[in-house]
């Protein structure tokens, strides 16, 4: 696989959807999880969709359960937390394991084309974010700890682009 354009995942509802739907666009990556002392930041996740979605920035929710087991939700569970909780109107994707043998062939991308910390290619926790530039490729990976509005220079400068 060469761009994220490559790849298909479901939706938080169950349809298919392929990439390519979003190329030529910025997209932020994320897994996430509803039950985790990061989970406040669908806040600022959906700050940066509202903020810089007109200008072609796609954020992308993955539910993920594989870290503390703090997204044990089925995925219509997982949709209406979300939007009842931080009035997420960014395309949250259907649950999905990030790492090991059943890890979605996107994450196993990402992971290889931006590895962590010390090379790393595991994800550590929840929130760990991954921008993506208009032409499919990974620009940067972002630690769970980091918050959405510090990415903010990143995503004008990947919007500009």
């Amino acid at each position: 696989m060469s761009s994220v354009y490559d790849f298909q995942a479901l939706s938080i509802d169950g349809k298919e959807v392929s990439l390519e739907h979003f190329r030529g666009k910025a997209m932020l990556i994320v897994n996430t999880a509803s039950a985790c002392g990061f989970t406040p930041q669908f806040a600022g996740l959906e700050k940066l969709h509202q903020t810089y979605g007109a200008r072609g920035l796609v954020v992308l929710g993955f539910p993920c359960n594989q870290f503390g087991g703090q997204d044990p939700g089925s995925n219509e569970e997982i949709g209406a937390f979300c939007q009842r909780n931080y009035g997420v109107s960014f395309p949250m994707m259907g649950k999905i394991d990030v790492n090991g043998a059943d890890a979605h062939p996107l994450y196993r991308w990402l992971t290889a084309e931006a590895p962590g910390l010390l090379g790393s290619k595991a994800i550590k926790w929840n929130f760990t974010k991954f921008l993506v530039g208009k032409d499919g490729h990974v620009l940067k990976r972002y630690a769970p700890q980091d918050a959405p509005e510090k990415l903010a220079r990143d995503i004008e400068a990947a919007l500009a682009a």
